[in-house]
Order: structure tokens, then C-alpha cells, then sequence
């Protein structure tokens, strides 16, 4: 055989110096391009084959791996001819519409392939390494909800972007992907915008400074061009520099429109460039250049105002700090709070703010707890007392034990509920979007028209051609788009650094529509906590020994009742009488005896039981009954030794919530409890309820609902978010109290008063009254401003400067007045 006959030979591990065919017979490593059957140099594991090795394709491995940043076919090209080259590569395939690259050849080195990728200035990304990433980024320099739309649009396409979701209300971008970080910054900076990874600072100054630096450098250009034209230069002077301002100044809108465009999407930037061509190619080389610089500045305005409305919840995150007191067995050390396990104890200066959720171990202080509860005046904290991440200690130094992760606390809880909500459209905002996606292309096709048919017909081409530029101007409904979005941010974030949280805008819109309140009674209107009310003792019987009679019989009990004697008790500074032979009687009450004497606690049934007489006590056990308090009869088997009368007190701030209520305009209040009418209606009387409903099952609770929902009304139903599921979930709102360190509530309910602070109902429906009638305005003023420049073309009295400013002016008083809502402190 010459050597032009003998086969090629590639030789690996598998079969070097194999005596024999291997078991498998992929691991026959030897292939030939020739047909002999017989080739020299091929070891006994391929001899007697009537072939060179048909087993040896098998070997080769096929590996297909993405290749990042790619943004042409000669990328595709170039990938191919330097890869083909590297050791154990036999063949290369490069698709750029996929963005993959496809391998074959005996073991690549991944190293080296991943490697000459990068030297060509590209990402590869290798099978295993191949695992879906879920993250969350800040997206800076949106300013309307089509640039949204647009960044989405991008990264679909892209082979390694699973998921995709831009809300441009809250300027963040939640992505799937099996990518890199920097390739997501890399994409979306293409279209224009720049993307900050969550947990990590964002930093505007950078991008403030070399915005104004290219509006600046265009605002100057356009300058020299007015001065040129007003002192007669060069013909060409003033030309030069309009079109030089329309470069520099249209630089990123162009960059933008032109993604914009490649995804079929038409945004603000698609229509502005398109605005600035047509004015030039007529030879307006002064006024695209105005537009431009108009278009630049208030872009600008427009972003740096919606940042702050945008960050307004962000500001929540800085209040935890990142690092704590933890007790080891060298004593106290700082340590970074992610790292910190449940159990462990931590200690917190006075004036420092607390790291995570605990229980007070050692140590009194008060804590202002106001940027989780919205409460004003700061609350006094013991040991057993529990104790949020974010609030600050005002006072001494406490050890706390760690309840929660970092993750898991209240205000990582808070936080993410508010983006959550935020993030959820209105009903308003879906009808305005729809309504959008409808007058964009039909502007857009109108302006065309305008452009094409009229000069058809002898029409004037330069002047119809300048009112379909204006047409394309006036096609984009920013400030229409915006007009909601905004004002829910605001108003939801204002609500959340006020102690409410309001589930999203849908919630925010029914609580601004509500003409009718619901009521619990327990742990709502009133404390949730009996104590006792008032004490009748016999004569000759001394307060002080009837309480701690009673507290020693009911000693150990963990019924409510029982609670309130033991906690006057314990007030009073009384010793409680020690008792033996505790028994309780189910239904009637409790004895014990006491200095070898029985004694009982209870209610008329038992002592009607033991046949002691009530006559002297009929009149204040029927007195107390019908003011709502519970009475509990003290005595032996003989007399009667006093009453207790234990009542559920009126919180302080029920009967001028209730009457803020009316004021802001809710027609109806009522109260729904299981309670005894004679309570309920004590109660409601206090409370100034209209309507009291007393003996209600969980059931009859929800028909009441019901009954109140038919006759007209817009129904919330205020409970502590566990109790009264039924008629919670029948109206049309519900509102949980104290939902601080409650996740049932957090999660469950539409909106949660984090403390028990009743007074900051009235606030939230103005809050969100106001917020309506804003959103109201907004697409009042939009419609308006779009109407009125339409209106201006018709007798030719529209610039294109005019138009301009009309479309980014209206964005920016949009915004401006949203931003009202994040002022309000009422």
C-alpha cells in the first residue's frame, strides 16, 4: 500500500494498545477515509473487519454548546475557522440565528474551546453548566411602558432566555435564563438601557453624568447652528452643526429604535427617529435638530423623575443592616446577617437598628417600630417580647434570639409583597394598555398615508410630508401609558412606609370605590384581651381577698376569663391564695380548695347547681349582662362572696375611626360577631357603629356580606385574617389587623394593617381616593394634549417642536403629578 493508500488513523486512550475487540464497540477508535478492508497498522481489534471500523462515529462526541454575543452571520463564520482548528475538533457548525455551535470530534477540550472563544470576544456555555438561572435586575432609562416591551422583545429571541417579564413601573426585569449576568447587561445595553443585578447598589451618577454630557454636547451643537444662520456664515455652517446635534443627540434613541425595529416594535424612539429623518430629508435641519434635543432633554427629565417614584419602596432594603452582634465562645462578634441561623443570640446597642426577627432575651428598651407598623410613638420591648428587622432600639441594650432568616423576616416579607403588588396591573391600567396597542398602528398608518396620498393627488410633498412627521410624533401614547402605573407605584409605596400594605392596584382601585365597612368585634373593635371591668363583693368582704381567691382557684387556666383575674391579680400586686384539688366543671366554671374550704368561680348555672341563693345578685347580674360585660360569680357552697365583671374594652381610637370613616364618605358601618347581642350591641353603642349583627355563625356572617353587597354596596370587611374566612373572602375587600409577625394575614388578606392601628383605615381609603382621582387626571390630560396636537395639524398651526414637546412635556407632568401621591402624609 502506498502512502497515499494508507488510511487515516486517529488514536485514542480507548483502544491503544487493545489486544482484542473491546466489549463495546464504540471503543473502536480507528477510521479510514479509504474502503480497504485490510489496512496496515491496525491492532487485532478491528482485524477480520470487511471494514475500515464502522464503530469508530460512535467515538466521536457531538457536543452543542451556546455561544453568547454574536450579532451577525460573519461572527458565525469566524467561530467556525478558528475552532475547526483546535486539537480533537473534526467538524464545526455555527448557527448565529440560535446561537449555537455545534462540535464533533474525539474528546474537545472544553477548556481550551471555551477559551478561543472568549480571545475571539464571545461566551460559550458549556452542556453541564447549563442550568436555569432565575434573577431579578433593576433596569434604568425607561420612560415609558413601550421600552419595556422592547427590552422583552430582545431577549426573547435569544436561544438561552427562557422567561422574561420588563414591568416598567417598577423599572425591574425578572429573566430565566442559562446565560451569564454580564451576558444579560451586554443584551440589554444593546437596546439602550442598562441592567443592575438585585442586592446590588445601583449607582446613577455614572449614567446621569454622560447622559447630560451627550444632551449637553447636542444642546450646544444646535446652538452654533442658530448663531451660524442668525450671522450669516458659511451656507453650510448651520447644517453641519443641526445635523452633528442630531447625531450626538440622537445617538441612543437611534441605538434603541433600531432593536426596536429587529423585534417589530414600535416605541417613542422608533417614531422620534423616524421624525428627525423625515425633517431632515426636507431639508428642517434646524427643527429635527430641536426635536431631538427636546425628545434627549425631556427623556431625561422623564427617567430621573420616575427613578424616584421607582426607588420609593427600594428604600425599605437599606433599613436592615448587614451585619450583627452574635454571641460566640469567644464572646461578641460581628457577622454578616446572612449567616446567621435561627437560635442563635445577638445583641443590639442602644440607637443601632435591629438585623432580624427575635424574641427579647435580656434587656428593656422601647423600639420605634414605625417602618414596619407605621406606629408613631415607639414601643416598649421585655424579654419574651418580639422584636422585626429594620426597627431601631431607642434605648438600652437587648439580647434577642434569632426567629427567622434573613430571608424569612418581616421586612424581606414586606418588601417583597410591595414588588409583588407593584408590579400588578389595575383594571384601569389594562383598559388604557388596550387602548394603546389600538391607536399606535393606527396613528402610525395614518401618518403614512398622509405622507403617500395627498401628493399623489398635486398635493404639496414637503408640506404633507412634515404633517405626517408630526402624525409620527403624535402616534406615541407615553403619557397616556404612564398614567397609571405610576400613580399605583406611588400610592402602594406611600401605604407600605406607612405601616399598610395594599396588595396591588386592583386593591388599591376597589378600596378608593368602597361605600360600606364590615366589622369583627374581637381583636377588631375592641382590644381582643377580657380584663375586669368592674367588682360587687358581699359585706364584709375585701376586694383584694375576692380576687385572690379567685386567681388562686384559676390558677394554671388558659381560659380568657381566668387570664383576666389573674392579670388584676398580678396588676393589683396580690398574692394569689394557694389552692389544692383543682377542678374544672365544663361549661359552668372552676374550684379549688383553699385553707381546707371549697371554693368555686363561675357562672349562675353553677352555683344554681350547688343550690346556693341569688336573689341579692339577680339585679347586677342582669345589669352587667345587658351593658355587654360577663359576669363571674366568687363564693363557697353556702353564699355567694362577690361578682366579677370581665369585658372585652372598646379599643380607644374604634369610635373616632368610625367616624373618620363617614367622613371620607362610607356610607354604611356595621359590626359582625358571634358574640351575645347584649355585648355586641354595648359594643357597637361605644364604637358608633351603624348596624350591630350579634350570635353569627362563620356562615351567617358571609350572608350578611351578601345582603349588604345587594343592596348597592362596595363592601370591606376588616378581621384578623384567620377568623371569618368566609366573609372575608365574600367581600368585594379584605383588611387584616396586625398583620406584623402574622404570615397568615400577609399572605391572605388584600390589604394588612401591619399594626393594630385601626386609625389608618380612614387614611387609606383617602390615600386611594386620591390616587383615582389622579389616575383620572392623568388620562384626562393625556387624551387631551394627543386630541389638541391632532387638532393642529388640520389647519397646519403644528410644529414639529411643538408636537414634541407636547408628547414628552405631558409625560413629565404626568409623572410629576403621580408623584403628589408619594408626598401624601395624611
Amino acid at each position: 500500500m502506498t502512502e497515499q493508500q494508507r488510511p487515516e488513523k486517529k488514536e485514542t486512550s480507548c483502544c491503544s494498545g487493545s489486544p482484542s475487540i473491546p466489549d463495546k464497540p464504540s471503543s473502536c477508535c480507528y477510521t479510514s477515509t479509504q474502503p480497504n478492508p485490510k489496512p496496515e497498522g491496525i491492532p487485532s481489534c478491528c482485524e477480520g473487519s470487511s471494514s475500515i471500523c464502522e464503530h469508530h462515529e460512535i467515538t466521536q462526541q457531538t457536543i452543542e454548546i451556546r455561544v453568547q454575543g454574536m450579532d451577525c452571520p460573519s461572527c458565525a463564520k469566524t467561530i467556525e475557522k478558528s475552532i475547526v482548528q483546535l486539537p480533537g475538533v473534526a467538524e464545526v457548525q455555527v448557527h448565529y440565528s440560535a446561537g449555537k455551535m455545534r462540535i464533533k470530534g474525539d474528546a474537545p477540550n472544553q477548556d481550551v474551546i471555551l477559551r478561543q472563544l472568549k480571545r475571539l470576544g464571545f461566551t460559550g456555555i458549556w452542556p453541564e453548566a447549563e442550568q436555569p438561572n432565575t434573577q431579578t435586575f433593576y433596569v434604568e432609562g425607561m420612560d415609558c411602558g413601550s421600552c419595556a416591551q422592547s427590552i422583552e422583545k430582545h431577549l426573547r429571541v435569544l436561544p438561552w432566555v427562557d422567561t422574561v417579564n420588563v414591568h416598567f413601573s417598577t423599572g425591574k426585569m425578572h429573566l430565566v435564563h442559562s446565560g451569564t449576568t454580564a451576558a444579560i447587561q451586554q443584551e440589554v445595553a444593546k437596546v439602550g438601557y442598562r441592567a443592575t443585578p438585585r442586592h446590588t447598589s445601583v449607582s446613577k451618577s455614572p449614567k446621569i453624568s454622560s447622559h447630560l454630557l451627550w444632551v449637553g454636547g447636542a444642546g450646544l451643537l444646535m446652538l452654533l447652528g442658530f448663531i451660524s444662520d442668525l450671522a450669516g456664515l458659511l451656507p453650510l455652517a448651520g447644517p453641519v452643526f443641526f445635523s452633528l446635534a442630531i447625531l450626538v443627540g440622537g445617538y441612543k434613541p437611534a441605538k434603541s429604535a433600531f432593536f426596536a425595529v429587529k423585534n417589530r416594535s414600535l416605541d417613542m424612539n422608533v417614531l422620534m427617529v423616524g421624525a428627525a429623518i423625515g425633517a431632515a430629508f426636507i431639508g428642517e435641519w434646524s427643527e429635527g435638530a430641536l426635536v431631538v434635543w427636546l425628545f434627549a432633554v425631556g427623556n431625561w427629565l422623564q427617567t430621573q423623575s420616575i427613578e424616584r417614584t421607582r426607588t420609593s419602596i427600594r428604600e425599605l432594603m437599606e433599613l436592615a443592616p448587614a451585619e450583627a452582634w452574635v454571641s460566640s465562645s469567644s464572646g461578641w462578634i460581628r457577622q454578616n446577617v446572612e449567616s446567621i441561623a435561627i437560635g442563635q443570640r445577638i445583641m443590639v446597642k442602644p440607637g443601632e437598628k435591629i438585623p432580624l426577627d427575635g424574641i427579647v432575651l435580656e434587656g428593656t428598651t422601647s423600639v420605634n417600630q414605625a417602618p414596619i407598623t407605621g406606629e408613631s410613638i415607639p414601643v416598649d420591648k421585655m424579654p419574651g417580647n418580639e422584636v422585626y428587622a429594620g426597627t431601631v432600639n431607642e434605648s438600652g441594650a437587648v439580647e434577642i434570639e434569632v426567629t427567622r432568616l434573613e430571608a424569612d423576616t418581616t421586612l424581606a416579607k414586606i418588601i417583597r409583597l410591595v414588588e409583588e403588588a407593584q408590579e400588578k396591573q389595575a383594571p384601569t391600567q389594562d383598559l388604557v394598555d388596550r387602548f394603546a396597542r389600538v391607536y399606535t398602528p393606527i396613528v402610525f398608518i395614518l401618518a403614512l398615508l398622509t405622507m403617500v396620498l395627498p401628493p399623489l393627488f398635486g398635493g404639496d410633498w414637503r408640506d404633507w410630508l412634515y404633517r405626517g412627521v408630526e402624525l409620527l410624533v403624535i402616534a406615541c401614547p407615553c403619557a397616556l401609558v404612564i398614567s397609571t402605573p405610576v400613580a399605583i407605584v406611588s400610592a402602594i409605596g406611600n401605604a407600605a412606609k406607612n405601616g399598610v400594605l395594599i396588595k396591588g392596584g386592583a386593591f388599591l382601585e376597589i378600596t378608593g370605590k368602597l361605600t360600606a365597612i364590615a366589622f369583627d368585634k374581637t381583636g377588631t373593635l375592641t382590644e381582643g384581651k377580657p380584663q375586669v371591668t368592674r367588682i360587687l363583693t358581699a359585706e364584709g368582704v375585701d376586694e383584694a381577698d375576692l380576687l385572690s381567691v379567685a386567681s388562686g382557684i384559676e390558677e394554671g387556666s388558659r381560659h380568657p376569663i381566668a387570664q383576666a383575674i389573674t392579670h388584676e391579680v398580678d396588676q393589683r400586686n396580690i398574692g394569689p391564695k394557694q389552692g389544692t384539688s383543682h377542678r374544672a366543671w365544663v361549661g359552668k366554671g372552676a374550684q379549688a380548695t383553699i385553707n381546707e374550704e371549697v371554693y368555686y368561680v363561675g357562672n349562675e348555672k353553677m352555683f344554681e347547681g350547688l343550690r346556693v341563693a341569688l336573689n341579692d345578685w339577680q339585679t347586677p347580674l342582669k345589669e352587667w349582662q345587658e351593658i355587654g360585660y360577663t359576669p363571674v360569680l366568687v363564693g363557697t357552697d353556702q353564699q355567694i362572696l362577690g361578682l366579677i365583671a370581665i369585658s372585652d374594652s372598646v379599643r380607644t381610637t374604634s369610635r373616632q375611626t368610625v367616624q373618620q370613616l363617614k367622613a371620607v364618605g362610607i356610607q354604611k358601618v356595621v359590626m359582625l360577631t358571634g358574640d351575645q347581642p347584649g355585648t355586641a350591641h354595648h359594643i357597637g353603642s361605644e364604637a358608633d357603629v351603624d348596624e350591630v349583627f350579634a350570635g353569627l355563625l362563620p356562615e351567617e356572617k358571609m350572608e350578611k356580606v351578601q345582603e349588604i353587597q345587594r343592596q348597592g354596596h362596595k363592601l370591606g370587611m376588616v378581621g384578623d385574617g384567620m377568623n371569618d374566612a368566609p366573609a372575608l373572602a365574600q367581600a368585594d375587600l379584605g383588611i387584616a389587623m396586625g398583620g406584623a409577625g402574622t404570615d397568615t394575614a400577609m399572605e391572605t388578606a388584600d390589604i394588612v394593617l401591619m399594626a393594630d392601628n385601626l386609625e389608618k383605615l380612614p387614611s387609606m381609603i383617602r390615600l386611594s381616593r386620591k390616587a383615582l382621582l389622579i389616575i383620572k387626571q392623568n388620562i384626562a390630560f393625556s387624551i387631551a394634549v394627543k386630541l389638541l396636537a391632532l387638532l393642529l395639524i388640520v389647519p397646519n398651526w403644528l410644529t414639529l417642536w411643538m408636537a414634541v414637546l407636547s408628547d414628552t412635556g405631558a409625560a413629565l407632568l404626568v409623572i410629576l403629578n403621580s408623584m403628589r401621591l408619594l408626598r401624601d402624609r395624611k
